[in-house]
């Protein structure tokens, strides 16, 4: 790999651990009236990557 393509990897996955680290967090701190389905399946959703945090951030929180 190029050193310009190793940044980009190191840089999504830097992005990805601090996307998913802000949705559990933000799960573990939800209620669960505010949360679409139940927090025990979305924890472990959030660990497909990088659907399972981006699909929790659009469907699995109430506003």
């Amino acid at each position: 790999m190029t050193p310009t393509q190793k940044r980009i990897v190191v840089v999504t996955g830097i992005a990805e651990v601090a996307l998913t680290a802000w949705c559990l967090r933000d799960l573990k701190q939800r209620p669960a009236e505010l949360v679409r389905g139940p927090k025990l399946l979305w924890g472990p959703a959030l660990s497909v990557q990088p659907v399972g945090p981006i699909a929790y951030l659009v469907w699995g929180r109430r506003r």
